[in-house]
């Protein structure tokens, strides 16, 4: 790359970052990327660098992969609906000590790149009140519920201690986990967590890390820009489907709880959080209430991302 060519990224650079400084952005990360050492030392660069230029970063990381995989060294059976894992009580074990250790090596990757991270699950500081999740289905037109077992929905995020460590220069790394007024601990999609607590914090943006391009449509091309009419058309439909679905959900109930832009990215991509946030092209696909202006921008049709 010549000189000039990275003097010209900085430019592009530079408005988005007085435009963003001060504000709150809520990155889930999983997927592939926390598979991937090169892309885990990728994504904890991006983190600090986000913080290092003023914006307040709030990690939320999943464990999806990882908790299968011990699932299965312990003869359990995983099965998801809709994009939900089944949880019973050996499962609700299990994913618990894989968040923990997956909590801590994030946070130890952060601190490695020069931030100052801490790890946090739902249940401290009373985080995240949950509820066990009522899963209704939809067949040739007949509803149905189905017990997924020991997964929440989030009632409240108390985010006082999100703000008193945003306020003391930390960057929070949390786990997907709840509970209730019972004491009982309920596994929480990371995807529906972080809508939820960037939902309670306003943040100026929620962006998903998942382990395709984005949206995509029945053609199987990507959707740079998805509205909310369009999102349940494709759903309805079952082009939008499985692990895709509560992503989608997420970012559309995220907006209406007051968040201002959410984005599905492609974690396999290095510093795709970045290129979203500091490039005038941005990647992946971003979820809007209305199919606003249309403008064209670097060859491709999309909306206005900024």
């Amino acid at each position: 790359m010549q000189e000039l060519d990275r003097a010209q990224i900085l430019a592009e650079a530079l408005p988005y970052i007085r435009r963003f400084r001060g504000k709150t952005f809520v990155i889930k990360y999983g997927g592939h990327a926390m598979g991937s050492p090169e892309l885990a030392e990728a994504f904890a660069q991006d983190i600090v660098l986000l913080d290092l230029v003023g914006i307040n970063p709030v990690v939320v990381h999943g464990g999806g992969p990882q908790i299968t995989q011990l699932i299965d060294k312990l003869g359990l059976k995983s099965t998801f609906v809709r994009g939900m894992r089944v949880t019973d009580a050996p499962t609700m074990e299990a994913a618990e000590m894989v968040l923990q250790r997956i909590n801590k090596d994030l946070v130890q990757s952060i601190s490695r790149q020069g931030g100052r991270a801490v790890g946090l699950s739902g249940k401290d500081a009373d985080m995240i009140a949950a509820r066990k999740m009522q899963m209704v289905i939809s067949d040739n037109g007949r509803k149905s519920k189905i017990d997924i077992g020991l997964v929440g929905d989030v009632v409240e995020v108390n985010v006082d201690i999100l703000r008193t460590l945003d306020g003391a220069g930390f960057i929070p790394v949390i786990a997907p986990t709840g509970f209730d007024r019972e004491g009982q601990t309920y596994n929480i999609n990371a995807d529906v967590a972080a809508g939820k607590i960037a939902g309670a914090l306003k943040a100026e943006k929620l962006i998903l890390l998942s382990d395709v391009e984005g949206v995509k449509g029945k053609d199987a091309q990507l959707i740079p820009t998805l509205d909310f009419a369009q999102a349940k058309k494709l759903i309805a439909r079952n082009v939008i489907q499985e692990g895709m679905i509560p992503k989608v959900e997420c970012c559309i109930d995220a907006i209406r709880e007051g968040v201002a832009k959410t984005h599905i990215l492609d974690g396999r991509v290095r510093h795709a959080v970045l290129l979203e946030t500091f490039t005038d092209s941005g990647v992946g696909t971003e979820v809007t209430p209305v199919d606003e202006k249309v403008t064209e921008l670097n060859g491709r049709r999309r909306n206005v991302r900024r």
